[in-house]
């Protein structure tokens, strides 16, 4: 057990030899990659340089492309080393300092959403007090308490994992998460299990059920609303929506395949699921508010270029 407490290295079991391709497999990933960057600093430019979008919507927006460019740097940065090395080797700092970026990114993900939830239920549910209640110092302090909120459950979590003696040192990904390494534990992991689940349920399930919370009061006040107020508030609220849907299934599928022993063409579907919420969300998002929010549209060139490229595709 002591020697387990000493572990200074871990390997990457999923990744294999593919000769020439992993160079295929490096472009493809750095493409990738260019888009998320690009993208993602359009939108934050294009909020600060505009007045006309300082506002707490455009701002929230701004700060998811914020917490992508983030996150994506836990991810894209280490994986095109391993992509090319013959050895998928990572030492014991670098993958727990990938953890806690990559759980900081998922956490805040939820919360600002959550933040950007809280927006539009005070802009369609209370429109009069909307100016008095989301005030610059209200906004400051939302996205404050977002990335607080994940920064707090994300040393919680590393705590636990850090005080664990490891007895192995193969993890079953292609970058390092918490769970893979809690399973390398030479001790029973009960109780830290019992208080994994906890740390995520405050930091997940908490937010998420706060954003389902403020959808069912938004579609009762618009149930008893004009037709045309209904397809403001469908206008505003369906990049969200969309945003929220596709992220939580992502993450609620990693979650729990990566809990159980898989066998072979399940891996498969688990390493796509571990990926798409790093991957998916960062570069839809910008593309989702660019496109369907007019003022973000009509402001941001990048973006506006890329639908017309999209709908002549489709076309």
């Amino acid at each position: 057990m002591e020697n387990g407490s000493l572990q200074t290295h871990f390997y990457f079991t999923l990744y294999s030899y593919h000769g020439d391709l992993r160079y295929m497999f490096l472009v493809i990933m750095l493409i990738v990659y260019f888009c998320i960057l690009l993208l993602n600093i359009s939108i934050i430019l294009v909020v600060i340089k505009e007045k006309s979008l300082h506002e707490p919507m455009y701002i929230f927006i701004s700060c998811l492309s914020i917490n992508a460019l983030y996150g994506t740097t836990g991810l894209f940065p280490r994986l095109s080393i391993d992509l090319v090395s013959d050895a998928h080797i990572i030492s014991r700092p670098a993958c727990f300092t990938q953890i806690s970026v990559i759980y900081s990114y998922a956490v805040s993900e939820f919360t600002i959403l959550s933040v950007m939830a809280y927006d539009r239920y005070v802009a369609i549910c209370h429109p009069l007090h909307y100016h008095n209640i989301m005030t610059p110092t209200m906004t400051g302090l939302l996205i404050a308490g977002a990335f607080s909120w994940s920064f707090f459950w994300m040393f919680a979590g590393l705590y636990i994992t850090l005080n664990l003696p490891l007895c192995g040192r193969e993890i079953t990904r292609i970058y390092c998460s918490n769970w893979s390494v809690v399973r390398l534990s030479c001790v029973p992991t009960v109780s830290n299990n019992a208080l994994g689940m906890f740390v995520a349920a405050s930091s997940v399930f908490l937010p998420a059920g706060f954003i389902l919370y403020t959808y069912v009061r938004i579609l009762i006040v618009c149930r008893r609303s004009s037709s045309e107020f209904r397809g403001k508030a469908l206008q505003t609220c369906l990049p969200h929506i969309i945003t929220f849907v596709n992220y939580s299934l992502a993450s609620f599928c990693d979650i729990v395949l990566s809990r159980y022993e898989l066998k072979d063409i399940m891996k498969v579907v688990a390493l796509i699921f571990s990926l798409e919420f790093l991957v998916i969300p960062p570069i839809f998002n910008p593309l989702i508010y660019g496109l369907t929010l007019p003022e973000m549209r009509k402001r941001n060139p990048l973006i506006k270029h890329s639908g017309k490229i999209a709908l002549q595709g489709w076309g």
